[in-house]
C-alpha cells in the first residue's frame, strides 16, 4: 500500500474516533442539562441507552462519509480552488451527510422503538416523528462545529506537513531534541533564466507543478517536506526511515519518474521539461521550536550546510546528484541502482575534505 493512502486512512481513522467521542460527550451532555434546573426534565420516550446509540451511529456514519469526503475528495479535488468555494463544497456536502443519517437513523430507531417491520404503517409514523424531530437542528448546529473544526484540524495538517500539528500539540519540540537526520537538498535547473524567460506568474505556476508532483516521491518513500526556499525544496528523513531500502536514494529516482510521466503537461504549459540536481546527505541536528508570532520547528547542525554545499558541486562536478560518501557506505546494497566515486571534494567553508558519489540506475 502506498505511503500516501496510509496517510489518508489513518488521518480517517482519527476523524472516526474523534467523533464517536464527541458522539459520546454531546449524550452526556444533553442527560446532565436535562436534569438540570433550566429544563422541564426529559420525557418518557427518553432513554440514555437508545439516545447514545443514535449519537454514535450518526458521529460514525457521518465521520466515515464526511470524513471520506474531506480527507480523499476536498483535499484532491478543491487543492486549487479558494477557500472560500471549499468551504461552501464542505456546507453542502454537510447538509446532504446529515440529512441522509438523519432518514436512515429515524426508521432505524424507530423500528427498535416499535418492534415492527420497516414497511409496517407504525414504523413509518413513528420515523416521520423521528426525522421532523427539531432536535435535529440541535444536532446540526453541533456537528456543524465538529465539521468546521474537522475541517481547520485537516487546513492546518495540511498546511505544517503530516504529523508535525501532532507534535505541536504534544510539545515534542518544546524542548530542542537531538536527532539523526537524512536531508536532501533539491535546486530546479536554470531557475534565472527560467524566471526570466516565463515570467513572474508562469514561473510561480511551475515551481507549483514542479513540487507537486514531487510530493507523492517523497510520501511513498518516507520523508518528509521540511522546507521550500525559492526554487529549492529540502526534504528530510529520520534516519532509519531514510536507511531502510535506501529511501532516500529511490526518492530521487521516483521523482525523475514523477516529471517524466507529466512531461506533457510541463512541454504544452511551458515549453519544456524540468530539470533539478541533489544533494543528500546525513548527520545530527538539533529539533526545536522557534518564533514568538509564528512558531515553527526547525533543523540545525552543519549536516544542512553540508548538504547545501554538496548540491552545490551537481553543477561543478556535471552530475545531476550527488551523495556523501559518509552516507553511501551505511546505506544497504541495493540491486536498483550503482554508486559512483567522484572522488574528494572542498566544499566551501569546510576545512576537511569531503568524498562525493553519484547513483545511477542500474542497467538491467
Amino acid at each position: 500500500m502506498q505511503r500516501r493512502l496510509k496517510i489518508k486512512l489513518s488521518k480517517l481513522m482519527v476523524v472516526i474516533i474523534s467523533w464517536l467521542i464527541i458522539g459520546i460527550l454531546i449524550t452526556v451532555y444533553d442527560y446532565f442539562l436535562l436534569h438540570s434546573d433550566i429544563s422541564r426534565g426529559y420525557s418518557a420516550d427518553y432513554n440514555f441507552t437508545l439516545s447514545l446509540l443514535f449519537n454514535e451511529a450518526a458521529a460514525f456514519l457521518g465521520a466515515a462519509t464526511g470524513g471520506f469526503f474531506l480527507i480523499f475528495y476536498v483535499s484532491e479535488r478543491y487543492r486549487e480552488r479558494s477557500y472560500g468555494f471549499t468551504i461552501g463544497a464542505v456546507v453542502v456536502s454537510f447538509i446532504l451527510i446529515i440529512g441522509l443519517i438523519t432518514v436512515l437513523l429515524g426508521f432505524g430507531s424507530a423500528m427498535i422503538i416499535t418492534g415492527k417491520s420497516l414497511t409496517d404503517a407504525v414504523t413509518i409514523r413513528q420515523a416521520e416523528a423521528n426525522i421532523i424531530n427539531t432536535i435535529h437542528l440541535k444536532n446540526i448546529v453541533a456537528w456543524g462545529m465538529v465539521v468546521g473544526v474537522t475541517q481547520l484540524l485537516l487546513s492546518i495538517d495540511l498546511k505544517f506537513g503530516h504529523g508535525i500539528l501532532w507534535q505541536f500539540i504534544k510539545g515534542k519540540y518544546r524542548h530542542p531534541q537531538r536527532e539523526k537526520r537524512i536531508f536532501m537538498f533539491l535546486d530546479l535547473n536554470s531557475s534565472t533564466s527560467i524566471a526570466e524567460k516565463l515570467g513572474n506568474e508562469k514561473y510561480h505556476n511551475l515551481l507549483k507543478d514542479f513540487f507537486a508532483d514531487l510530493t507523492n516521491p517523497v510520501l511513498d518513500n518516507r520523508g518528509e517536506i521540511y522546507q521550500y526556499v525559492g526554487d529549492e525544496a529540502v526534504v528530510s528523513w529520520p534516519y532509519k526511515f531514510g536507511i531502510e531500502n535506501s529511501q532516500c536514494i529511490q526518492c530521487y529516482f521516483d521523482i525523475i519518474k514523477s516529471i517524466e510521466r507529466n512531461k506533457e503537461k510541463y512541454l504544452v504549459q511551458y515549453g519544456f521539461i524540468p530539470g533539478f540536481k541533489a544533494g543528500i546527505h546525513a548527520g545530527n541536528v538539533i529539533a526545536g521550536e522557534i518564533g514568538v508570532i509564528k512558531r515553527d520547528i526547525t533543523f540545525s547542525g552543519d549536516v544542512l550546510n553540508t548538504t547545501s554545499r554538496i548540491q552545490g558541486m551537481c553543477k561543478i562536478l556535471s552530475v545531476d546528484v550527488l551523495v556523501s560518501g559518509e552516507l553511501t557506505n551505511e546505506l544497504p546494497g541495493s540491486l536498483r541502482y550503482t554508486a559512483r566515486s567522484m572522488g574528494e571534494s572542498k566544499l566551501r567553508g569546510k576545512e576537511k575534505d569531503i568524498e562525493l558519489m553519484t547513483v545511477e540506475l542500474a542497467i538491467v
